[in-house]
């Protein structure tokens, strides 16, 4: 990393942005062999094949297709010289295993897919003579495939129908997927046979052009639901009397329109109720929410000076999404990697991990978890960079010309053992948590009320303590961004902070958390009632259903990403608040370096506590008052004789 480790300090101190020093070495060289480990495994799948039999294909003799291969003991026509056949051929390609999801057919390598229907044993007999690709077994000459008794089983089965080959990979498929209908077909007998799922699904169809335009406006509304309830009943009523006979279905049920009113009037009502409790509860908490208001002033400052902080979701998504490409690559890899093995009962040749390289693949999964959470522990560790950057710059015109950038670069530079270290304890959380959840889900319907109730609960409570440790991982870089420490250390520092100032803790947790719920609340809601209007020329509420709740998981998951990052912002200018009034009075010498708006609450809170002591000395004066001069009356000499 271009710099080594340096000796603990004797005397724990804060010092924002000095003393920069690598943490967490070790951790930083574990997770750089675990990433090594990962390459290897890719590394392996190539050399051995894997990759080349995913990309080229392979027949069901062990044969990758497109090049010249060594035979495999006990396996008869392998080891065959493909080189002039670099495309896969399956004989019964609409022969699908829904539950292994692989195609139960023999595969053969060929030099050219049938760009045509075949209806007989002559038309392939022609076909291969005219193009010098055979679509029977290798060991069956073309020209005889009328007459050959092994046709029916190791030729295509009739009629074979027209095919292209996949781009990369090199297989040829159907042009009718109409081929598929065996695999579909039960999703397509419940669409035909559920009346209300048809029409939510040609509501999605009628509606993709305003799903893809609430979907771009993701990026109250009370009265509104009312008012298009009352003007609905009101076109309900005057059209009553002319729509009667027709509102009665051949089968007997009532037409949708009296169904879109009732939901209206549901929709009405539900976000009615929403609002007055919303209301309420701001009425009761309003005192509360001083220090939630400031800290969110400040970000909103902090969004300004900085705005990259807004990209910050995109690049965490972009990280994420290569990686996941990347992995689900190197799994499909081991998926072709192996020994090959004859399946005994089909006669085809697999190919399977064995020994101790069957752990590869959980070698893999655990990646899967450890690199994800490290992608957004350093979304976590980049933020918190600039933001202690920002708020420990006491002259903000001399911040530098770009925070997140030197941010990244002193994580890259100090940090990524740290963010290493917090992913994989996250990791350890995590893995037991979904083995519990995967566990359950097999045993679903099996197992006992007790042992079902107590997969559950352990399932919470590992739940439950990934989400506390998360919270700690984030004071914890924010605590190492600020004094460059070790993770434990920060940890340490910044729990002890977070006790000090519980009280503060809860109600930024309860109140912040409960206004970035309403943010997301309010996103979704508005693309909801856009939607509604939207939708209100189309008079069947049920095909309202779905395209509005993908409208709203979309608004919701947008609303989610960007106000994750407002939330961090929050929690380490919170610490970075708490840190400054813990050292710093606000006296020569040991100036605060909060923003006005927090030092504004500080001032208030101070005038609040100093009137709060005036009242309580003028309630306890009167009492002294009363005592001295009971006191004074029963002293010796004080009474007339």
């Amino acid at each position: 990393m271009g710099c080594c480790g340096s000796a603990e300090r004797t005397k724990r101190e804060w010092k924002p942005l000095e003393d920069r020093s690598c943490t967490d070495l070790p951790w930083f060289l574990l997770f750089t062999l675990f990433l090594v480990g990962m390459c290897g495994i890719c590394g392996f799948t190539i050399a051995t094949g894997g990759a080349a039999r995913l990309v080229f294909g392979y027949d069901s003799y062990g044969n990758t297709c497109g090049q010249r291969n060594e035979p495999i003991e006990g396996v008869r026509l392998s080891g065959l010289d493909h080189t002039d056949r670099k495309f896969v051929f399956f004989l019964d390609p609409c022969n699908i295993d829904i539950i292994q999801r692989k195609i139960k057919s023999m595969a053969l390598c060929v030099s050219q897919c049938p760009t045509e229907e075949l209806l007989t044993y002559y038309d392939l007999k022609r076909f291969a003579m005219m193009n010098g690709s055979e679509l029977c077994s290798y060991e069956l000459p073309g020209h005889k495939y009328p007459s050959l008794p092994e046709r029916f089983d190791k030729c295509p089965k009739l009629p074979v129908p027209e095919s292209k080959a996949l781009p990369v990979f090199n297989r040829c498929t159907p042009v009718d997927i109409s081929c598929y209908a065996k695999f579909a077909e039960a999703v397509v007998t419940f669409v035909s046979d559920n009346s209300m799922l048809n029409r939510l699904i040609a509501g999605v169809a009628a509606s993709k052009e305003i799903i893809v335009g609430l979907c771009l406006l993701a990026l109250g509304g009370t009265s509104v639901l009312w008012w298009l309830y009352i003007d609905y009943r009101m076109t309900m009523n005057e059209t009553m009397t002319k729509d009667l006979t027709e509102t009665e279905e051949p089968n007997g049920g009532m037409k949708p329109t009296k169904d879109h009113a009732q939901g209206l009037l549901i929709y009405a009502v539900s976000a009615t109720v929403f609002t007055g409790i919303l209301l309420l509860l701001m009425l009761f908490m309003r005192k509360r929410v001083a220090l939630t208001i400031a800290l969110f002033h400040v970000a909103g400052k902090v969004f300004i000076h900085l705005p990259l902080l807004a990209l910050q979701p995109f690049c965490t998504f972009l990280a994420l999404s290569l990686f996941w490409v990347y992995w689900i690559m190197v799994l499909l890899f081991l998926g072709t990697t192996g020994n090959p093995e004859k399946n005994e009962d089909t006669g085809l040749v697999e190919f399977r991990l064995s020994g101790a390289l069957q752990y590869m693949t959980w070698y893999h999964a655990v990646g899967l978890i450890w690199i994800s959470e490290f992608i957004l522990a350093c979304q976590q560790m980049t933020v918190a960079g600039a933001v202690v950057t920002y708020y420990f710059t006491r002259d903000k015109t001399k911040l530098p010309v770009t925070p997140i950038l030197s941010s990244v670069l002193r994580l890259v530079r100090y940090h990524l053992g740290t963010v290493a270290k917090g992913s994989f304890i996250i990791t350890l959380v995590k893995i037991p948590r979904l083995i519990l959840m995967y566990i359950h889900n097999q045993l679903k319907g099996k197992e006992n009320a007790c042992a079902r109730c107590m997969l559950k609960a352990c399932i919470c409570c590992l739940w439950c303590l990934e989400k506390c440790l998360n919270y700690l991982n984030q004071n914890a870089y924010a605590a190492t961004a600020i004094n460059s420490t070790s993770f434990c250390t920060s940890a340490r520092d910044a729990f002890m902070i977070l006790v000090e100032n519980a009280l503060r803790v809860a109600t930024i947790n309860t109140v912040g958390d409960f206004v970035l719920f309403l943010g997301k609340v309010l996103i979704v809601t508005c693309t909801a009632f856009a939607g509604v209007l939207a939708l209100n020329y189309q008079r069947d509420y049920t095909e309202w259903v779905l395209p509005l709740i993908i409208v709203c998981l979309f608004a919701f998951l947008v609303a989610h990403c960007f106000l994750s990052i407002f939330e961090i912002v929050v929690d380490v200018l919170f610490l970075c608040f708490a840190i400054d009034t813990k050292y710093n009075n606000g006296t020569p010498g040991r100036e605060f370096y909060m923003d006005k708006a927090l030092m504004e609450f500080v001032e208030n809170s101070r005038r609040s506590m100093a009137m709060e002591e005036r009242g309580r000395s003028k309630r306890a004066r009167p009492k002294e008052e009363v005592e001295l001069t009971e006191v004074k009356a029963m002293a010796p000499g004080t009474s007339s004789a």
